[in-house]
C-alpha cells in the first residue's frame, strides 16, 4: 500500500508535459500541455504526477519529457 503515501513523499524529478492527444483515453482534462508535474513514482512504462485535479495519476511517459 505504498501508493497511498506518495502525495507526501519527496518528489522524484521533474516532467514537462509536451502533448495531451490521447488515443484511448481523455487526458486533457487534467493535463496542461506546457505545464511542469512533479514525479512521485516511475515505472518502465508510466509515471506518476499530481495533475490538476489535485490526485495522483499514472501517465504514459510520451506525454512528458525531461524538466
Amino acid at each position: 500500500m505504498i501508493h497511498k503515501g506518495w502525495e507526501e513523499r519527496p518528489s522524484i524529478k521533474r516532467v514537462i508535459c509536451v502533448h495531451d492527444d490521447a488515443a484511448k483515453y481523455v487526458v486533457n482534462n487534467v493535463l496542461t500541455v506546457g505545464k511542469a508535474y512533479e514525479v512521485k513514482n516511475e515505472t518502465d512504462e508510466f509515471v506518476f504526477i499530481i495533475d490538476n485535479s489535485g490526485k495522483v495519476g499514472g501517465f504514459y511517459k510520451d506525454y512528458f519529457k525531461d524538466a
